[in-house]
């Protein structure tokens, strides 16, 4: 959807993807008499200039993350096998069951789980780097002391798979936001982009709460979607009996949806509608204008979402566009039983779908311009219900891209020690996040072009992280600081 203020979310949410997916829905709304004298002006399309993207990876249903990054030095290896017990992975195995990576931090030396070879090689080669124990909070939680005293606030809903998905992706952990980060960043920084019309958010998992703004929203499309297939692709016959083309129907149905209604609600529904319809036929040009990478995609839901991506990203100047945020959910990750099977199949996936998405952002010639990451619900307790895991809260998540500082372990890893364990918060090992999720989003925004100035309204949590008057100074560590001159 392009960049328009409607009062009415809802509506807006719910009518428009029946106005996109139902011409009977628009019909009972709208009187479509004006149908067959349509005509709609081109719109000149001018290169963009800087242009940045962030690629959002939800693995919604908490991943298991303490078992992707594990601690090998030999005191916090202790610990990890320690509080694990049958889950823990054998630093000694052969085959390997976890595949070191080329890093000490002062003694501290870490592994990753083996099914992730290239995530190990993009780690050792400076692509990616990991974000150790954060999560959801609306202020900083010192140690378990704090948690239990009263005196700090606690995310809403904590452990709970809805509200700790949402949170993420909105940021604000103290209520139930309807308008996600990207949705705010893109309402500040839409006009960058030079066909209005156009949202910079881009879905490949339909509609979310990370991406829905005040004033904008995703446009939604699929690893499958095409020029031939995108937006209305089922009419009654007599459209073709009648000689209609795909261009003069949009337009059509555009200049109808430009009148003036009385009633808010077609009004609303129009403007919608036409928006819509001027963004599907720009996506629609920009599609047919897609000719094949030679880098090579796996099958996988996810590598054909990336790959997806990474054909938007090369016609991106038929879009007008100079930023693009682009989300996926890649989900099935609560693992309340068989844990170490499920990951041992889920695991080569997204490590091979991060391969290549680099290799092809490389070959794009866009490597330093884009920044991929990963959120989660949370992590899942250290100690096993028998065959899994359960609900927990800071986890370790991935950052990947020419941007960042890569081969690092940024934040503090924390002992995974059950006893005597200041941030641990249950005997079942659940740690106190000690980054939050806005410092996370602070250093990608001010990368993106948000002000440090505009950073309260992007997370109105995040002066309680960072000080926003001090922008050289980067929130979570993870950029140079060159990166937000």
């Amino acid at each position: 959807m392009g960049k328009k203020h409607i009062s009415r979310r809802q509506f807006i949410q719910d009518g428009g993807c029946a106005a996109l997916g139902s011409l009977t829905f628009l019909s009972s709304v709208l009187n479509l008499g004006a149908i067959a004298t349509a005509a709609a002006r081109p719109h000149i399309i001018n290169m963009p200039g800087d242009y940045k993207a962030m690629v959002c990876i939800l693995l919604s249903g908490g991943w298991d993350s303490h078992n992707i990054l594990v601690p090998t030095d030999t005191v916090h290896y202790n610990h990890y096998t320690a509080s694990r017990g049958s889950l823990a992975l054998d630093k000694n195995a052969s085959p390997a069951q976890l595949l070191p990576l080329d890093f000490n931090d002062n003694g501290k030396t870490y592994s990753v789980h083996a099914a992730m070879p290239q995530v190990r090689n993009l780690f050792d080669n400076q692509h990616l780097s990991f974000l150790a124990n954060i999560g959801t909070l609306i202020e900083p939680i010192a140690n378990v002391t704090e948690y239990n005293s009263g005196m700090k606030k606690l995310p809403l809903g904590l452990y709970s798979h809805s509200d700790q998905i949402m949170h993420w992706q909105t940021s604000v952990p103290q209520s139930r936001s309807a308008v996600g980060v990207a949705g705010r960043i893109a309402d500040l920084l839409n006009d960058m982009n030079t066909i209005p019309e156009v949202s910079f958010n881009i879905s490949l998992s339909g509609k979310n709460r990370f991406q829905a703004g005040n004033e904008t929203n995703e446009f939604s499309l699929s690893r499958t979607t095409t020029a031939a297939n995108i937006g209305f692709t089922s009419f009654p016959s007599w459209w073709s009996d009648f000689g209609y083309k795909t261009q003069i129907r949009n337009q059509a149905i555009g200049s109808m949806m430009e009148q003036e209604y009385n009633n808010i609600f077609q009004q609303t529904l129009g403007t919608l509608g036409k928006n819509s319809i001027e963004s599907i036929e720009k996506f629609r040009v920009a599609l047919a204008n897609v000719t094949p990478l030679t880098t090579t995609f796996s099958t996988s839901g996810l590598s054909q979402d990336l790959l997806k991506i990474a054909e938007l990203i090369k016609v991106r100047s038929f879009l007008g566009t100079s930023r693009q945020i682009f989300f996926i959910n890649y989900g099935g990750w609560d693992h309340h039983d068989n844990l170490l099977g499920n990951m041992n199949t889920m695991l080569p996936v997204v490590s091979a779908a991060l391969n290549e998405f680099n290799s092809a952002l490389t070959e794009l010639g866009v490597y330093d311009k884009v920044v991929t990451f990963t959120i989660s619900d949370f992590a899942r307790t250290l100690t096993s219900n028998g065959n899994g895991t359960d609900h927990a809260w800071g986890s370790n998540q991935m950052i990947m891209g020419g941007p960042i500082q890569g081969k690092q372990v940024f934040g503090a890893y924390p002992s995974l020690a059950l006893n005597n364990n200041p941030l641990n918060v249950s005997n079942r090992g659940r740690m106190i996040p000690t980054t939050s999720v806005d410092e996370m989003f602070a250093e990608l925004a001010l990368w993106f072009g948000v002000s440090p100035n505009d950073l309260s309204y992007i997370l109105p949590n995040i002066c309680n992280f960072y000080s926003t008057s001090c922008p050289a100074d980067p929130p979570a560590g993870y950029m140079p600081i060159g990166m937000f001159n």
